[in-house]
C-alpha cells in the first residue's frame, strides 16, 4: 500500500474551478437582489426580511426539478434556459397560493465542474428569479467526481415566498358557474419529457425543422413561462378564487387539486389551440386527447378560477400584461363524474 499522502486533487476536485464560478455567479445574483434582502451568495447561510409592508404574513415554500428535460440539454448542448425551468417550477407553485416569490436557492451538482457549462445554468436561474421578482441568495454547486457522467449534471431548487394570511388561496368558495381561464403555457415546461425523448427517438431522423416559428429544439426547449408578476397583479384588482399550474399530470390531474369537494371543471375541447409542437408530439406518440392532457399542459400552464361576473375584466388585465388568455370552461355541481371533464 502506498503512503504518498492524498489530496482534494488526487480525488478529482477542481477547487479553483469551484471559486472562478463562486466570482461569475456573484454578479449575476445581485442583479436579482430586492427588498428584504440581508445578507445573500458567500456565507454559510443567506439572511431575509420579510418586507414589513406585510402585517400578517405566511411563508410559501415549493421545490423542484427540472426532470428529464437535462437529458435533451446534455445531448443538445443547450444549458441557457434550464435554470429558467429551475426557477419557474417552484416559483409559479408558490404563486398558485397568492404568493409573492421572495427569494429562491438553487442545487447544481455534476461529477467534474465545467465552469461554461455552470455559469450558463445559473445565468438562467439569474434571469429566472429577476423574471418574477425573486432574489437568488445562495446555493451549492457540488462537485462529486464518480457520481455523475463526464457532461452531466442535476439541478434543484426551492423558492420561499409570502401571501397576507387573510389573501391566501384555497378555493373554497369556487361554486358552479364560476369561469375557468386558461393562461397559454411556452410550450412543454418541465414535465413530460420521457414522453418527449420517446418521440424523438421514434421520430429518428425525420424530425421537423422547425414549430410554432422556432427551429425544432428551440421549440422543444422552451423554457417554463414565469406567471408570476403578471398573475400577482391580477390578483391585486380581481377576485381570483383559485390558481392551478400544469405540471405533472396535466389538465385532469392538477386541476381538482384546487376545486372544493362537490365541485368539478367542465373544460370545452377546441376552446384553446393546440400548437403544432403538441400536435407533432400526439402524432407521433400515438396518443388521444385525454391522455395529452393528463401527460403534457397541452397549451395551458396555469388556470384560474374566478366569479362570472369579474371573468373578462380579469382576461383582459391579463392580456394587457401580455398573457394569451382563453376562457376553457365552466365549474359545475360534480355528480358521479370526473372532477375535470373535456368535451
Amino acid at each position: 500500500m502506498s503512503t504518498t499522502p492524498l489530496s482534494y486533487k488526487d480525488a478529482g476536485v477542481d477547487i479553483d474551478a469551484g471559486d472562478a464560478l463562486v466570482e461569475r455567479i456573484k454578479p449575476l445574483a445581485k442583479k436579482t437582489m430586492r427588498e428584504g434582502v440581508l445578507a445573500g451568495i458567500g456565507g454559510f447561510g443567506a439572511l431575509f426580511e420579510v418586507p414589513k409592508r406585510y402585517k400578517e404574513p405566511v411563508l410559501v415554500s415549493g421545490t423542484d426539478g427540472v426532470g428529464t428535460k437535462l437529458k435533451l440539454a446534455f445531448e443538445w448542448n443547450m444549458h441557457d434556459t434550464v435554470g429558467i425551468d429551475l426557477v419557474a417550477m417552484s416559483v409559479n407553485d408558490v404563486l398558485v397560493q397568492g404568493a409573492e416569490p421572495l427569494f429562491f436557492l438553487d442545487y447544481f451538482a455534476c461529477g467534474k465542474l465545467d465552469i461554461e457549462t455552470a455559469a450558463a445554468v445559473v445565468g438562467g436561474i439569474a434571469t429566472g428569479c429577476q423574471m418574477s421578482g425573486c432574489a437568488l441568495i445562495g446555493g451549492e454547486t457540488a462537485e462529486m467526481p464518480g457520481m455523475y457522467p463526464d457532461g452531466e449534471y442535476d439541478l434543484a431548487g426551492f423558492a420561499v415566498g409570502a401571501v397576507e394570511k387573510s389573501k391566501i388561496l384555497t378555493g373554497h368558495d369556487i361554486q358552479p358557474g364560476d369561469v375557468v381561464l386558461g393562461l397559454a403555457s411556452s410550450g412543454v415546461h418541465s414535465n413530460g419529457f420521457s414522453l418527449v425523448r420517446k418521440c424523438i427517438e421514434r421520430a429518428g431522423t425525420d424530425l421537423p425543422q422547425s414549430l410554432d416559428g422556432q427551429a425544432f429544439k428551440q421549440a422543444v426547449m422552451a423554457p417554463t413561462r414565469l406567471y408570476v408578476k403578471n398573475v400577482l397583479n391580477a390578483l391585486s384588482v380581481h377576485p381570483i378564487k383559485a390558481l392551478a399550474h400544469i405540471t405533472g399530470g396535466g389538465l385532469l390531474e392538477n386541476i381538482p387539486r384546487v376545486l372544493p369537494q362537490g365541485t368539478a371543471a367542465h373544460l370545452k375541447k377546441g376552446s384553446w389551440p393546440q400548437s403544432q409542437l403538441f400536435a407533432w408530439l400526439q402524432k407521433t406518440a400515438g396518443i388521444d386527447d385525454t391522455e395529452m392532457n393528463r401527460t403534457f399542459n397541452n397549451g395551458i400552464g396555469m388556470v384560474l378560477v374566478i366569479d362570472a361576473a369579474h371573468a373578462q375584466a380579469c382576461a383582459q388585465t391579463l392580456r394587457d400584461a401580455g398573457e394569451q388568455v382563453y376562457e376553457i370552461g365552466l365549474i359545475a355541481a360534480r355528480q358521479g363524474t370526473p372532477a375535470v371533464v373535456v368535451s
